[in-house]
Order: C-alpha cells, then structure tokens, then sequence
C-alpha cells in the first residue's frame, strides 16, 4: 500500500460518529441514574434522532467512502474477505466494519423509536405513546429497557474490541482516521469530497434534521394534538 494519504471521511461523517458517541454514552448513564436525570434522557435521545436521520441522507449524498452504496458489502466480496481477512487492503470499512455500522445503526434507530414510544407510568413518557394503544406501549417500553439495551450495549463492545484489535494487532489506525479524515490508500483511490459546498450542505441538511426532531419532542406537550 502506498504511503500517501486520501481524504476518506469528511468533516460530517467525522463529527456525526463522535457527537453519536458522546450522546449513547450519556444516555446510558442518564438512564442508570433516573431520576430527574431522564428528562435529558429524553433531549438525548431526540438529539440522536437528528443525528440518525442525518446519517441516513448523508449515506445517500455525502462524501464518497460515506454513502451506504461505496461501503455496504456484497456478498462475494465478504465472502472474499471472511477466507482472507488478512489480505484485505480496503480502505474505509472492511465489509465485516460495513455490517457492524449498519447493525449499530439499525438498533440505535429502534431503541430511540421505542424510547419515543416509551412510558415507565411514574414519571417519563415519550412523545408518541397518545398515539399508540397500551400494547404497543408496553412492548415498546420493555424492549427499550431490557432486550434492547443489552443489544445496544454488546454492539457497541464488539465495535470497542474490533477497533483495539485492528489497532493492535492489524495496525491500522481506524481512530486517528476518524480525527484528521485521511487514510493511507493506494494511488488512484478515490477521495470523499470535504470542502466547504460539502460541509455547507451537511449544514443544511442537519439543521433540518433537527428541526424534525424538535418537531417530534414538541409533540409530547402539545395538547389536543
């Protein structure tokens, strides 16, 4: 491989996968503290919705080695990569990284809709449950709080364990490449575009997001609506 460096993820994807992981650490500990710690658990949880909901988009239009059509695997390539893992020279995620991100996403985004479905009937309840029926309620709230908690939890270990093992062991530096962007990468690699169009456009399309998701948190105070 060559030792020049391509511009591999782009300022958003970089800021969406720290913010991200700074608001799933303090959710976990906003909810183990209770209390009225769970009315952030709820900010939290809708600041996440935007950041989902972002991620989706920018895995439609964002930068090159962002979109969900460069990184998602087929299956002969993960068949490629599961008989020689060691000979992968892919830069970006390697198709088993594609899948574990894509899982991730996937449970995140069905724990915050069954947190917005949600009532513990004490003191917290979620946007959405006026307009769903107690079943519905009930399920959503013990899946939030048991099975899909300790997903979430043992998702994200095995995400820990594999980027300390690629570190460790492959050497390859998959946190330094999620601060500064940039990857060593055979010539001719095609670069993420992360210039200001880009990054004006990531804007925009946050602040939309947000703008849903305040929508959403408003509809739990909202009366008659």
């Amino acid at each position: 491989m060559s030792n020049a460096t391509t511009r591999i993820w782009d300022l958003p994807t970089r800021l969406f996968h720290w913010l991200l992981a700074a608001c799933v650490i303090a959710l976990v500990v906003t909810a183990k503290v209770g209390g009225n710690a769970m009315e952030w658990h709820l900010r939290l949880g809708h600041v996440v919705l935007a950041l989902l909901v972002f991620r989706i988009l920018w895995g439609v239009v964002g930068g090159h080695w962002s979109r969900f059509a460069t990184f998602i695997p087929g299956p002969a390539r993960l068949l490629r990569y599961l008989r020689q893992p060691a000979a992968d020279t892919t830069v970006g995620h390697n198709p088993l990284g594609a899948l574990s991100v894509l899982a991730l996403l996937l449970v995140l985004g069905l724990q915050v809709g069954t947190g917005l479905l949600s009532d513990d009937e004490i003191a917290f309840a979620g946007p959405l449950t006026r307009f769903v029926g107690g079943d519905t309620v009930a399920w959503a709230t013990g899946w939030h709080k048991d099975w899909g908690q300790w997903l979430l939890l043992g998702l994200l270990a095995l995400h820990l364990c594999a980027v300390a093992f690629y570190a460790v062991v492959r050497r390859k530096p998959l946190v330094q490449a999620m601060l500064h962007g940039n990857q060593p990468a055979p010539a001719g690699t095609a670069a993420s575009r992360d210039g200001l169009a880009a990054r004006l456009q990531a804007l925009l399309l946050i602040a939309a997001c947000a703008a849903a998701a305040w929508w959403v948190y408003g509809l739990g105070s909202t009366p008659g609506f």
